[in-house]
């Protein structure tokens, strides 16, 4: 092991040259970026999942977890090296998402009267955050065990036109019962809006060479937030009932996928939030994702309204991951659980607006077993 991830009590390798299980070795990502160190840090339960989060971009690199014969398998997209997290263009791979997850019209949105102006990266839209959103910043790391990583950071009041000094902790535990769960709280001195999320992008064939369109999915939702062709809500709902966007049973993401369909066209495919009718309960599933290859399933807990499911349409092969695996077009699925998108200029959706005193929570489990 690397002298500084034995310090930090941090990150497990194995075998030969130090590589973590997945393969990645954690000097690629040792590097500092605004006098913040930045690391790979790994976390590993008993029954030997293991889950490698980098805190730059608080980042989920990678995801091992056993298939139906026990073999380990690497079911989200990433890459080997820090570098090429910084210097990938748009890369957003499994990383947080803020101040504010999802997009916002034109960038702009009013507050208590006053008009803010955010920075606008999407068809005219502020996306992510912007281009110095919370997934192209170092995030201080507060503590780091064998299953457990809290990461921190503030977000300086006026920083890509948002108000507030916003103090925000994420903390990623990874349970006995192969679950990762990823706890979010911000709190702010002004008033101002927060949609905190992650954006990794999972293939649960273990083959990320390949597309992800055998995937099997289920999603709780009863409706979907339309979008038109710049990817924009404005405050209507529209039923999946008798529409490709039904997965209140589950079924293989291709199924629908291509047809003719203005939603699918106006998305590409599938890139639409769904208004989940699980009502915050953490307890109930939200949505699922199984693949018949290997048998792994993955069951999505949440307390958000809303989820943010996008098949990988803008992947066309020309960016390379873990490994040299060339990503093909909708290789992986996002699951990102959040609230609504436009959310601050749409006052019928749940708000996203803190006040001082008050504190944001957000919570999302990714519960991984075998069927």
């Amino acid at each position: 092991m690397a002298s500084l991830v034995v310090m930090l009590g941090a990150c497990t390798t194995t075998g030969d040259n130090n590589l973590t299980v997945s393969g990645l070795d954690p000097k690629n990502f040792e590097t500092e970026v605004d006098s913040i160190p930045i690391q790979l840090y790994t976390l590993t339960n008993d029954k030997g999942m293991e889950v490698c989060i980098t805190n730059f971009g608080g980042r989920v690199v990678s995801v091992m977890v056993p298939d139906r014969d026990g073999k380990m398998q690497d079911v989200v997209l990433g890459f080997d090296s820090i570098g090429d997290y910084q210097h990938v263009e748009g890369n957003n791979f499994g990383a947080l998402i803020g101040r504010y997850g999802n997009r916002i019209e034109q960038g702009k949105f009013t507050l208590d009267g006053k008009e803010y102006q955010l920075p606008q990266n999407n068809y005219g839209h502020s996306l992510h955050g912007g281009p110095e959103g919370f997934y192209a910043l170092p995030w201080k790391v507060e503590s780091a065990d064998k299953q457990h990583l809290v990461l921190t950071h503030r977000s300086p009041d006026g920083f890509a036109g948002y108000p507030g000094n916003l103090d925000v902790t994420v903390t990623y535990t990874l349970t006995e019962d192969n679950a990762l769960t990823i706890d979010y709280t911000a709190t702010t001195d002004q008033p101002t809006i927060v949609n905190l999320t992650n954006h990794s992008y999972f293939n649960l064939n273990g083959d990320a060479s390949r597309d992800a369109l055998d995937l099997e999915v289920m999603i709780a939702a009863d409706s979907i937030t339309p979008i038109d062709s710049t990817f924009m809500t404005h405050g209507t709902m529209m039923a999946v009932e008798g529409t490709p966007f039904d997965f209140r049973q589950a079924k293989p993401v291709g199924r629908d996928i291509n047809a003719d369909d203005e939603q699918l066209r106006n998305g590409h495919g599938y890139d639409h939030n769904y208004v989940l009718n699980t009502e915050g309960d953490i307890n109930k599933v939200s949505a699922s994702i199984f693949s018949p290859t290997t048998g792994i399933l993955m069951e999505v807990f949440t307390d958000e309204p809303g989820l943010q499911y996008y098949v990988g349409n803008f992947l066309d092969g020309t960016v390379k991951g873990k490994h040299g695996v060339a990503y093909p077009h909708r290789s992986a699925i996002c699951m990102e659980t959040q609230h609504y998108p436009n959310s601050p200029n749409q006052p019928q959706y749940p708000s996203t607006v803190l006040r001082p005193g008050q504190t944001y929570h957000s919570k999302c489990i990714y519960k991984f077993s075998v069927k």
